[in-house]
């Protein structure tokens, strides 16, 4: 990938992030995987659904979302799973929607989450053979606004983990796409109508009191995870410091979803990283996991043993 989108605020990219990234083609950026579950539906013609999910994917696959340049091997690896809970025979739409979006480890065959999230309020209309269009100047379709959305996140969200807030412009056409949306008379986009909706996590995202966790991003995926490979103490060690970033962030709004959501995604992930750790490490880690998601005692408890 290569273009002025990928200097972030903290500047331009690192040397070995650019020679990763020096052989690429023209490609898309995402590649996504497509399932549409339509258990819950009875008595209907299924090839509705199995259009739906062919037209999506092909939405989200063929649509060029940035400049920036891809090669095959660098598309992002994501999931939308869209689980049909009530659907008329004139379109009408309503699912749950779950979105996942993974990143390779240098030197590793692991692959971590990067994003995962659950958004109950999709609703749309859509007849069999619709075409999806979109246009970030106007947004009259739910669905093709909501795929957007998360396609323009997922991409902003990577890009942060290869480069200190690289994704900011990326991030800021999926506020963009918000904006737009709220002359659609659909959940999902209204300011202040639910602290985890679309509106509520770009939102939080592009504020400056979460810049710290956009830092964490970087620090914790491309200094922590990418040095593991190399050198484990070294790269759990860079982890450790940026964790201290996530409870800045909590800190700094202790309202906002997103430093909860990471350490929910993470969980299993930081168990295992400190599974080897010091004690030290884990009494550091361990006290700012119980701050910033106290729920989670239990699982942070395995982290002391």
């Amino acid at each position: 990938m290569t273009t002025g989108l990928l200097k972030g605020k903290a500047g331009v990219l690192p040397l070995l992030f650019l020679l990763f990234f020096a052989h690429h083609a023209i490609a898309q950026e995402l590649d996504a995987s497509v399932v549409v579950n339509a258990k819950k539906i009875q008595g209907t013609n299924s090839s509705v659904f199995t259009t739906l999910e062919t037209d999506v994917k092909e939405f989200l696959n063929t649509r060029k979302w940035t400049n920036a340049q891809y090669s095959t091997k660098e598309k992002i690896s994501c999931s939308f799973n869209i689980i049909v809970s009530q659907y008329s025979d004139d379109g009408t739409f309503e699912c749950e929607l779950i979105v996942q979006s993974n990143r390779p480890v240098f030197n590793a065959t692991y692959t971590t989450t990067v994003f995962n999230f659950r958004d109950p309020d999709l609703v749309f209309n859509y007849v069999e053979h619709d075409k999806l269009e979109y246009s970030d100047n106007l947004v009259d379709n739910n669905l093709t606004a909501v795929l957007a959305y998360y396609a323009y996140l997922i991409i902003g969200l990577d890009l942060d983990t290869f480069a200190p807030r690289g994704g900011t412009d990326i991030l800021q056409k999926a506020e963009n796409v918000v904006n737009n949306a709220q002359m659609l008379d659909v959940p999902g986009w209204k300011a202040f109508g639910d602290d985890k909706n679309r509106h509520a996590i770009v939102n939080d995202y592009t504020n400056g009191a979460l810049e710290p966790l956009r830092d964490l991003m970087y620090s914790y995926y491309r200094e922590g995870l990418d040095e593991m490979a190399q050198n484990a103490e070294r790269g759990r060690g860079n982890i450790t410091t940026s964790l201290s970033l996530l409870k800045k962030a909590k800190e700094n709004k202790p309202l906002s979803t997103l430093p909860g959501l990471f350490v929910e995604i993470k969980k299993d992930e930081l168990i295992n990283i400190y599974s080897k750790g010091t004690s030290k490490e884990k009494e550091t880690v361990y006290d700012i996991l119980c701050e910033v998601s106290p729920s989670l005692s239990n699982e942070w408890d395995e982290i002391k043993k």
